[in-house]
């Protein structure tokens, strides 16, 4: 790992953390509070996969423990509440956190009381009878019309079941959402272990990147990451662009893109981009070659064809090997890498090369000493589905959340906790 990873806050408690973190995040955390023999509201982000009731992916929920162990050792009773899917308010079986409750409480090694409901019920009962060290998993929050609308009435019912709240969940902290900013109003708030140390990094790793800094960016959509882009085309030495959002520059330079995902409404901004990276001097990488397919499904014909040449009625689906090459000759020699976004559509076999790729160039760089930062559910379900996820420096919990910081913009989830003294 880089040494800027190495000095990047983690979970370790210690006098010498807190103050490293204080420029990077000068919020209070949950170690600077005294919660024995309190009940303590910690939001998390158990947003995971299930497969009926099999959890899929556990990634989220380990990520949580640190700061679940360090309540739990320090006596507090505590009372975690996520969010899973969007159930839109609507009380639906398959978005039940239940098969999370009992991952959970395997990993814990303890007891884990699921409420079927979050704030209704004997919800409060059961809240006044938790005791020191116990832990309560309340059900969705999602299934509560009040919560995404940040609801007061929602927000100080959810408040009330506790003493003090802990925000853990950075995957939601640009969400100013009912168990994420309404809560504060009512309640001593303060950072999770998790929350600071993603922030923290971040920030840290824009600060003073070594060089070559690149930011390898891909997924669906340009228009999600316009302000990202711009952003990096200031500090960066070079974009990597592949994914569906790669189309949109494509066509802008007039490429014959076929079928390909395409934002029409962004191919202005697309022009405006590749003409500030040629004015800072930022190469920006866009394919030579791609993999087309005449539809999305495992059955589709595909073939190698140019970036310029995609046939009509038939989509790109994933870089081809030339793109592959130069992409991780690119990545390979950074010494610093943000990347957020799959190359293809890498849950098919055929169109994952791409992404398979790149995350064996992030996880070389990591190797060679480099920086690697990696943000955003798609890319590290690639890292995890080619058993490398525990080869980048850094694996962030929250895309969406890292591109608000990215971005220069607050998370109304951190802003709402209260100051370091």
């Amino acid at each position: 790992m880089g040494e800027g990873f190495r000095a990047a806050p983690g979970p370790a408690s210690g006098a010498a953390r807190i103050e490293a973190a204080r420029e990077f995040f000068p919020k209070k955390t949950v170690e600077q509070i005294d919660v024995r023999g309190r009940r303590v509201l910690v939001r998390v982000d158990f947003n995971i996969p299930l497969d009926g009731e099999r959890v899929v992916d556990d990634s989220r929920i380990r990520a949580a423990i640190p700061t679940i162990e360090l309540l739990r050792k320090r006596g507090a009773r505590v009372i975690l509440a996520s969010h899973l899917g969007r159930p839109n308010g609507q009380r639906l079986p398959e978005f039940s956190l239940a098969p999370v409750a009992a991952r959970l409480a395997e990993l814990l090694d303890t007891d884990v009381r699921f409420m079927d409901s979050t704030v209704d019920g004997d919800v409060p009962q059961a809240t006044e009878e938790l005791e020191d060290g116990q832990v309560m998993l309340l059900e969705n929050l999602r299934f509560n019309e009040g919560e995404s609308s940040n609801d007061r009435f929602f927000a100080k019912k959810l408040a009330g079941l506790a003493e003090v709240f802990v925000n853990d969940a950075f995957g939601v902290a640009h969400r100013a959402h009912a168990s994420t900013v309404g809560v504060t109003e009512y309640l001593p708030s303060v950072a999770g272990l998790l929350l600071e140390k993603e922030v923290s990094v971040i920030k840290q790793f824009l600060r003073n990147p070594k060089r070559p800094f690149i930011a390898c960016l891909g997924g669906n959509k340009i228009s999600d990451k316009i302000k990202v882009i711009d952003r990096f085309l200031d500090v960066v030495d070079g974009i990597v662009a592949g994914g569906g959002m790669c189309f949109t520059f494509l066509k802008a330079k007039g490429y014959n893109i076929g079928s390909s995902i395409v934002e029409l409404d962004q191919l202005d901004a697309a022009k405006e981009m590749m003409e500030k990276a040629q004015r800072n001097k930022v190469n920006l990488y866009l394919p030579t070659d791609i993999i087309a397919a005449s539809e999305i499904s495992e059955a589709a014909d595909y073939k190698l064809v140019s970036a310029d040449s995609i046939p009509e009625n038939w989509l790109g689906l994933d870089i081809g090997p030339e793109t592959i090459d130069i992409f991780s000759q690119v990545l390979v020699s950074a010494k610093t890498v943000f990347w957020n976004g799959p190359m293809g559509v890498f849950e098919i076999p055929q169109f994952a090369q791409g992404t398979k790729a790149v995350a064996r160039s992030v996880s070389e760089a990591a190797g060679y000493g480099s920086l690697t930062i990696v943000g955003g559910g798609d890319s590290l379900a690639a890292l995890k589905m080619f058993n490398m996820e525990d080869k980048v420096s850094f694996a962030s919990t929250g895309g969406g959340a890292s591109l608000k910081i990215l971005e220069g913009r607050s998370l109304p989830g951190v802003e709402a906790l209260e100051d370091r003294e």
